[in-house]
């Protein structure tokens, strides 16, 4: 049923030549009622005869448009605009899209570099693998010449809406990358206005959650909001590590936090770690992407070379100094060898003791980068910055004055303990253990992050409520939007759907001739 639906939405493409898609666009596009900016149809059919790159980008660029302004795509624009506090929307752990810009002969230039389908292992590689440098506290690029960045378009929300925003993306609807776009549409439905009432915060994820690139630009953002509203206070919506962005920002600056915050409503956030998820990450990878797409995505070995040199993971470890229910625990069934004989012992690694096993599990970890080997061992420099970051926020208050309301995700199997090798099939060198795939056991939590975290905050909360989801489906649960709902104080508007759906269907018939 979910496939036919889709096929009839897109029909509309399935049977116009190019040229007749570039009429369609170009007529919705320079109707009286709209006031996007776009070129003339001579202007494209003379981009297209002369096969510049440029008729191609722009072509994509209108056809990405049209699929966000037509109501059979979902439009982004109510008509209406309500009388709101501002908004602003805070992503997590790859939860942004990233640039990697380059100058070239004098021009720069960017490419987006996550989230993207096409040449995903091999861009990520080249452009995103990075060392960690002590000296600035920044994980930088083994390719030169190059920075990472954010774009900004959209007041900051195209950046968290779709992460991979191409054409062929959106017309399967590939849903692992939808991420903050459907609190988007839900919130500008409710009468939120982009760059009046409503802004989105991307970073780069990658640095830690306290580094000072990080707190400027969150600071920035809460001013824009703060100003464009009217000097109204911003409500913040953060989700995953998110949360742990806002909260050292919280501490680090506490008089600007209450300077413009009215209320923090935190998704999904790790507040004491992601024992099971992230202790794997360390040591094997991660996989954002299941099933048959991942052959298409980044790969978990690829991806664990970058890991292993990001600050903001090694600050998701499970918090030493919580008062867990149950220790997380990795354990290692190991073969050993004494006098000629040798047994199977099953060993078992706490919060604290972890560190060990990383460091010599980790030792001869190298990657190979332009024709040398670079070595990836467990970065002791990274984890005392991480341990800073832990004492932040295990001290971060709530400043007066300001609300805080919490939304965890349950039901969900959650790892929690991890396990390699079996008393049948132990570990023989423990560098084995980072390409085994792990075996789990399971709490309650979102799939992600354990219940047990995600609930002990520390914090003086007006509401937390537990909500069955998983963890990236907590930004698009219908339960979740209403307790959003409730907690600003706001409710969808009523559109009048038939009025805009005519004005589109007859931009497009207009030029069928």
């Amino acid at each position: 049923m979910y496939f036919e639906k889709k096929t009839k939405k897109h029909k509309l493409f399935s049977e116009v030549t190019t040229k007749q898609i570039i009429v369609k666009i170009v007529h919705l596009f320079h109707a009286p009622n709209c006031t996007t900016t776009f070129p003339s149809i001579p202007t494209l059919f003379s981009l297209q005869n002369s096969n510049r790159p440029d008729f191609t980008r722009t072509l994509a660029a209108a056809s990405g448009m049209l699929l966000d302004y037509c109501c059979c795509f979902g439009g982004r624009s109510s008509g209406d605009v309500a009388d709101h506090d501002p908004v602003l929307l805070v992503s997590g752990i790859a939860g942004s899209i990233l640039h990697s810009k380059k100058k070239i002969l004098g021009i720069s230039y960017e490419t987006r570099v996550w989230v993207r389908f096409l040449l995903a292992d091999l861009e990520f590689r080249r452009e995103l693998w990075a060392l960690y440098n002590p000296e600035t506290g920044y994980a930088e690029p083994l390719e030169k010449g190059i920075e990472i960045v954010v774009p900004q378009d959209d007041h900051g929300l195209y950046a968290i809406d779709i992460l991979d925003p191409s054409l062929i993306v959106k017309l399967v609807h590939l849903s692992e990358v939808y991420h903050f776009h459907d609190m988007i549409d839900m919130l500008v439905g409710c009468g939120y206005e982009k760059g009046t009432t409503l802004f989105g915060y991307g970073y780069d994820f990658r640095q830690s959650n306290r580094i000072h690139k990080a707190m400027n630009g969150l600071k920035e953002k809460l001013d824009a909001a703060y100003k464009a509203s009217g000097g109204r206070k911003v409500n913040i919506i953060s989700h995953s590590m998110g949360g742990l962005l806002v909260s050292c920002f919280m501490y680090l600056h506490k008089d600007v936090f209450a300077k413009y915050v009215n209320k923090w409503i935190t998704i999904a956030t790790p507040f004491q770690g992601a024992p099971g998820c992230i202790n794997d990450s360390l040591l094997t990878g991660l996989q954002f992407v299941d099933g048959f797409e991942s052959n298409f995505f980044v790969s978990r070995w690829t991806m664990h070379q970058l890991l292993v040199e990001c600050p903001s993971i090694y600050e998701m470890l499970p918090n030493p100094g919580f008062r867990w229910e149950k220790q997380p625990k990795i354990q290692v069934w190991r073969q050993k060898s004494e006098n000629e004989e040798s047994s199977v012992v099953l060993e078992s690694y706490g919060p604290s003791e972890s560190v060990k096993l990383f460091d010599e599990a980790l030792k001869q970890n190298e990657l190979n980068y332009d024709g040398k080997n670079v070595a990836i061992p467990f970065n002791f420099s990274i984890l005392q910055w991480a341990e800073g970051t832990r004492e932040i926020l295990n001290y971060a208050q709530l400043p007066e004055g300001v609300s805080f309301y919490n939304i965890y995700g349950t039901s969900y199997d959650t790892p929690f303990d991890v396990c390699y090798g079996s008393e049948t099939s132990p570990i023989c060198e423990i560098s084995d253990v980072c390409h085994t795939m792990p075996k789990y056991s399971y709490v309650d939590g979102d799939g992600t992050v354990p219940t047990e975290s995600a609930q002990a905050d520390n914090f003086k909360a007006v509401e937390r409520v537990g909500i069955d989801a998983s963890h990236r489906g907590l930004l698009c649960d219908k339960k979740v939007f209403e307790t959003i709902q409730k907690w600003l104080g706001v409710a969808p508007l009523k559109v009048k759907l038939q009025t805009r759906t005519s004005k589109v269907i007859d931009a497009c018939s207009n030029c069928d001739s």
